[in-house]
């Protein structure tokens, strides 16, 4: 997963104000107690910080 990929996702999912308070402000235990940008400058794949959000907030499987 590309990285615009992701914000499009993120986006699509929780609307663009609140994708960014997710991705931003939101501590996941899953990405090392790490918001999900930081996880991602972090190194972790970005296909691994979206399935971390799904997990957390319940995505429904056909959207991930």
């Amino acid at each position: 997963m590309r990285l615009q990929e992701f914000w499009s996702r993120l986006e699509a999912h929780f609307g663009s104000m609140r994708a960014q308070s997710v991705a931003r402000d939101h501590v996941f235990a899953a990405l090392g107690g790490r918001t999900a940008t930081d996880a991602i400058e972090a190194g972790l794949p970005v296909r691994r910080v979206w399935l971390a959000i799904c997990e957390e907030y319940d995505v429904p499987p056909r959207d991930r």
